[in-house]
């Protein structure tokens, strides 16, 4: 198993771990602060060092079981089973993929009627689908947006147990992508102080900690993706 440093402190741009694996299919580690490829965000890169050696990650990914895969770039050192190794993100990256994500959840949190189908958190540009037959102006939703971005709400993780869920199933916005069940505990995002907050519902990813370093946020366009099916794309400054 890999601990997954991330999902509790999102912050962290450096750590250390101890290598458990060491191969072509990836570098395996007993704790990583590296975010591996789920839920529509990519994984992480950055760099493994250790004494007489670095290895350049390309993107960490999801291994077997509750193991987390760090791909070398082709021809990059291999460190040694038990070494220990210094981790560095590329937090410059990473940061851009938090702005993105959480503009997502304001986006999701705006459109708060329709469900999601899809979505991908990306550098330039990300997107949400919605099973949403009429949305409102390219307009309407950016105003939207900013607004709450300028709101300056606090985002905090927090979790509950498996039974909130049971008991208030409408906080699953996602109908492609459910969440992780069976550890009998579930990670939330909340967005805002208030009661109710701007969001609350379940996610794995990373996220900014106010939304207010989003920064200004660009509706690009509404597409058509099908009979109720509608495409937002959102880009940041």
């Amino acid at each position: 198993m890999t601990e997954r440093l991330f999902l509790d402190h999102p912050m962290m741009r450096e750590a250390t771990a101890r290598v458990l694996g060491a191969g072509a299919e990836g570098i395996v580690l007993d704790r990583t602060i590296f975010y591996a490829r789920s839920g529509g965000q990519p994984g992480d890169s950055g760099v493994l060092r250790w004494d007489g050696g670095e290895s350049p990650i390309a993107e960490a990914v999801k291994g077997e079981g509750e193991t987390i895969l760090h791909l070398p770039a082709p021809d990059a050192a291999l460190p040694p089973v038990g070494a220990s190794v210094r981790l560095e993100i590329d937090w410059d990256r990473r940061y851009r993929l938090m702005r993105n994500h959480t503009a997502l959840h304001l986006l999701s949190a705006l459109l708060r009627g329709a469900a999601v189908t899809g979505g991908s958190v990306g550098l330039d540009r990300s997107r949400l689908d919605f099973d949403l037959p009429d949305p409102p102006a390219k307009e309407t939703i950016e105003a939207g947006i900013n607004a709450l971005v300028a709101g300056a709400h606090p985002v905090a993780m927090e979790w509950v147990d498996e039974a909130v869920l049971d008991a208030n199933p409408e906080m699953v916005r996602t109908l492609s992508v459910k969440p992780p069940r069976g550890s009998g505990r579930v990670r939330l995002l909340r967005i805002g102080a208030g009661d109710p907050p701007v969001d609350l519902q379940p996610c794995g990813g990373t996220h900014v900690a106010n939304t207010a370093e989003i920064g200004p946020v660009r509706v690009l366009k509404i597409e058509n993706k099908g009979k109720q099916n509608r495409r937002v794309s959102i880009a940041l400054d």
